[in-house]
């Protein structure tokens, strides 16, 4: 599968690699390059690749039974992030659900799992109309310090005053757009929504961005980005054998709330939890899969782990027993070499 922005790629040289069954950008300019000018001014991801569905009709209380998050928190113009767990708690995806109106939802997926959640959606969300949109919706991500700069120098009025996790639709060079103040890499920024056709779209942000120091970001520094934040990559750190509680997802799980799942959580005794990990003085990277170690014992297993252009230094997530705290020395086996590496947050940044 391809996005509506492949032949912007393919001109700007991205070295192009199988995303689950989408051909999408890994790099243009190198992940290090990509990663930094995102933090230090304003990136362009194309995100067309994760899954999107609408949801019309009387729906909320429906979507409340899917997800562990609390929706009556929100009212419209909102989003809010929050698992979608199976009868046993285990995670089936992390999504943003998009309330447009009481009358209209957008859920946002993961892009490995567009099939499952639309089976799992449509049979437990009765008498409503769903339409998988992901193919009519093209989706970028306008992310960094400057980003805001750049939609208000494209004409999209009262965006300085759109709070984190509200919606606003605009028109953006003359489109119709939502906006939402949301992202995936730890830094200020929005995702934008619109006709799938206007791929003129992707160009004219770069020009607009230009003065702004805009590069277009792949798939390789989107995954530093979010590992330094803390944010979780499904088939990685999380799963359907994982749940909420295991992973740093705690505080989305509202028991006030009824929802899939809820009966397992609430017997559930968290045995595991997934900790951040830098490696000490090294530079070797651990991989996902890679085993964690302390006195010669083998206690746990990484999930993710990269080199932190931020920080100079690699780091990742890996699940251990619950015991063990922050600072706690552990050792990594890489390649059949144990590598001197302590337990932290999964928080590597904040902005």
């Amino acid at each position: 599968m391809r996005s509506p922005f492949f032949k912007n790629h393919l001109e700007l040289k991205a070295k192009m690699v199988d995303f689950h069954g989408w051909e999408m950008p890994l790099q243009y300019s190198g992940i290090i390059d990509e990663h930094k000018n995102v933090r230090e001014s304003v990136g362009l991801f194309d995100v067309s690749h994760m899954g999107r569905f609408k949801i019309k009709g009387e729906a909320e209380s429906q979507i409340q039974h899917l997800i562990t998050n609390d929706i009556s928190k929100i009212g419209d113009k909102q989003s809010i992030y929050s698992p979608m767990c199976n009868e046993n708690g285990g995670i089936i995806d992390d999504v943003i659900v998009n309330r447009i109106n009481s009358n209209e939802f957008v859920i946002v997926v993961n892009s490995s799992n567009i099939k499952k959640d639309l089976s799992w959606i449509t049979k437990n969300v009765k008498s409503c109309e769903i339409q998988n949109v992901t193919d009519d919706y093209a989706l970028l991500a306008l992310q960094g310090p400057k980003a805001e700069n750049v939609l208000k120098d494209a004409g999209v009025e009262q965006i300085e005053n759109l709070k984190t996790f509200y919606l606003l639709e605009a028109k953006l060079y003359d489109i119709d757009c939502i906006i939402s103040r949301t992202g995936y890499t730890g830094e200020d920024g929005f995702e934008l929504f619109f006709d799938s056709k206007q791929v003129q779209v992707w160009e004219k942000l770069l020009e607009t961005g230009t003065k702004y120091g805009i590069k277009p970001i792949g798939l390789g520094a989107r995954d530093t980005l979010r590992l330094e934040a803390g944010l979780m990559l499904y088939g990685n750190d999380i799963d359907e054998t994982i749940t909420p509680l295991e992973a740093p997802l705690k505080w989305t799980v509202k028991f006030e709330t009824e929802f899939i799942g809820k009966a397992a959580l609430e017997q559930k005794k968290v045995e595991r939890k997934i900790r951040g990990f830098e490696i000490i003085e090294a530079k070797r990277v651990a991989r996902k899969d890679n085993k964690i170690y302390d006195e010669g014992k083998e206690i746990g297993i990484v999930t993710s782990g990269s080199f932190s252009p931020t920080l100079g230094k690699p780091i990742g997530y890996c699940f251990v027993p619950v015991e063990y705290s922050l600072e706690r020395e552990i050792k990594i086996d890489i390649g059949g070499k144990f590598y001197d590496s302590k337990l932290t947050s999964t928080r590597f940044y904040k902005r």
